[in-house]
């Protein structure tokens, strides 16, 4: 510690000092002095490479908190437990984290060899994938470190520890790996100071204590009573790295920076899973395996369930395993998350078609045209639905009954003369303006003037009907001949007069019963009539409606 205060911080590791250090080894064994007695016992080495190396317990716990992770490192896992190889690691991705778990199986089991290869595949798929957790790359080369020195090889070992260093500084095992390779190479001043610096941060670690006391005999024996000044500098450890301290009350700000760091791990690691099981759940569907990549998406929206795209991707595959009323319930979910969402709107179609819902499947498909007209997929499908749903209305209609009408023989000229009187009084009665104050006079004189196509008589009736009991007196006579007779008066007779009326009564028809049902069976000359009458009335001058107005109206019939 001293040693520190005395000699500048620039004379550390790979200065210069390195040489002498070297040639003082040269001169001492020169001597027939024999270092044997010196080299570290394999007790310890594997006590290091273990990590359990604190008096009585394991460290590798508490080293692994200055890594980022616990019971991440190889030792540490009791031999009767169950291995989970797919257990997530850090914020690794998860096969990272398989490779990871099962170097730690290979090295437990003294496959030391194989366990660095699973390292070594972890560190390089870490540097493919742009994986950005220091903290996870500081683990796997310490294990991988501690595979080296498993098997004797020192020099890699302390590479692989300093760039552990680097990535997580004052990190305790990796420390104290590459103290014990340095002193397996007899570099006994650098091995001091790593032991120094192991307990600094943990001053219960017995191993490094061993290791001090035998490299001071070594040191003295070599340097003499100025040992000390030969040796590289000794970091001071700050307190936050050290672990001796950490049971003193912690300051308000170091919890809060600590809980900060937490969340923000958590949200890191939860991003990565998502991603992973998103990505299984698009390969699954890839391959036809609906099934398993239906558990994937259930899983992402454990994580994020406010993800729209996960909605509409397990709709699918609810879709494809014929289970339409949930598809319809993650379509209704995206919506209500993007109320424009095309996807949502076609697959929520599909469902509805499932369920046999023909009108509802063909609202979604005209909603998915109107946003985008060449999709071909919901043009054809809404083309089948309007037959679908013409089939289905036929088939739910009754059979109208027929009137008995009774016939009664009368002389030639009196037929003549009754005929004519009749339609004389009928022509006289549509001429007539007529209000009606309920819908069976409504419909009564509506079926006059279609059958005998008095669009005028239509006209004044239509004048003198409120707007707002229209919807209300064609409950019982709304079909598509109705509503073509009505927009042909509306065009012909009142658009000129009075478009304000005009635009009151479309704006109430469209409320009327069923009026989407009916609107879909329209003929192609029909919806014509329609698409003209709103040019019209889009060009007609009001101080009560604008063009907008008129085009968002006219959204409801075409």
């Amino acid at each position: 510690m001293g040693n520190a205060q005395k000699r500048p911080h620039g004379k550390g590791d790979g200065g210069p000092h390195n040489e002498s250090s070297h040639s003082h080894h040269g001169h001492w064994r020169s001597k027939g002095g024999s270092s044997d007695k010196y080299k570290v016992p394999q007790e310890a080495k594997d006590k290091a490479a273990n990590g359990t190396v604190k008096r009585g317990s394991s460290v590798s716990s508490q080293a692994d908190q200055t890594s980022g992770s616990s019971k991440e490192t190889p030792p540490g896992t009791n031999v009767g437990e169950p291995v989970n190889l797919d257990v997530p690691c850090g914020a690794l991705p998860l096969p990272l984290s398989r490779l990871k778990n099962e170097g730690n199986l290979l090295f437990k089991n003294g496959q030391f060899g194989d366990a660095l290869e699973k390292y070594s595949q972890a560190i390089q798929g870490y540097s493919d994938a742009g994986t950005d957790s220091p903290d996870d790359l500081c683990i796997l080369y310490s294990n991988r470190a501690a595979c080296y020195l498993k098997d004797g090889n020192s020099q890699d070992c302390i590479q692989d520890c300093t760039r552990a260093l680097e990535l997580q500084p004052f990190s305790l095992k990796p420390l104290l790996r590459r103290a014990m390779a340095y002193e397996s190479l007899e570099r006994y001043r650098k091995a001091y100071v790593d032991y120094k610096t192991v307990l600094q941060i943990d001053v219960s670690v017995q191993a490094a204590h061993d290791s001090v006391n035998r490299i001071t005999r070594l040191l003295i024996e070599q340097d003499g009573a100025d040992w000390r000044e030969k040796l590289p500098v000794i970091p001071l450890v700050p307190l936050w790295a050290q672990q001796h301290r950490r049971e003193e009350p912690l300051s308000a700000e170091v919890l809060q920076a600590r809980a900060e760091k937490a969340a923000k791990d958590a949200e890191r690691k939860a991003e990565v899973r998502f991603a992973d099981l998103k990505q299984d759940g698009n390969t699954f569907v890839k391959n036809g395996q609906y099934q398993d990549a239906l558990g994937m998406y259930s899983d992402c929206l454990k994580i994020k369930p406010e993800e729209c795209a996960i909605y509409t991707n397990r709709a699918l595959c609810y879709l494809k395993l014929e289970r339409f009323a949930e598809a319809k319930q993650d379509c209704d979910a995206a919506l209500k998350l993007e109320p424009s969402n095309k996807k949502a709107f076609y697959r929520r179609a599909m469902a509805n078609k499932g369920l046999k819902d023909y009108l509802a499947c063909s609202t979604d498909l005209q909603e998915v045209l109107q946003q985008d007209p060449n999709v071909q997929e919901a043009e054809k499908e809404l083309e089948e639905v309007t037959n679908l749903l013409k089939q289905s209305l036929i088939a739910e209609s009754p059979a109208k009954s027929r009137k008995v009408i009774p016939i009664t023989e009368v002389d030639g000229d009196q037929e003549t003369s009754t005929v004519a009187n009749s339609d004389s009084c009928f022509r006289e009665e549509l001429s007539t303006k007529f209000q009606p104050s309920n819908a069976y006079e409504f419909g009564q004189a509506l079926n006059n003037a279609c059958s005998s196509g008095n669009m005028a008589a239509c006209a004044d009736m239509l004048a003198s009907t409120a707007p707002e009991l229209l919807p209300q007196f064609l409950s019982t006579q709304l079909n598509g001949q109705t509503i073509s007779f009505i927009v042909k008066v509306l065009d012909s007779h009142l658009l000129e007069k009075d478009p304000n009326l005009v635009y009151k009564h479309l704006n109430h028809l469209h409320t009327a019963d069923r009026f989407s049902v009916v609107l879909m069976l329209l003929e192609k000359d029909e919806r014509h009539h329609v698409t003209q009458l709103f040019e019209h009335l889009s060009s007609a001058e009001s101080t009560e409606f604008t063009k907008n107005d008129v085009q968002n109206l006219a959204n409801k019939y075409i």
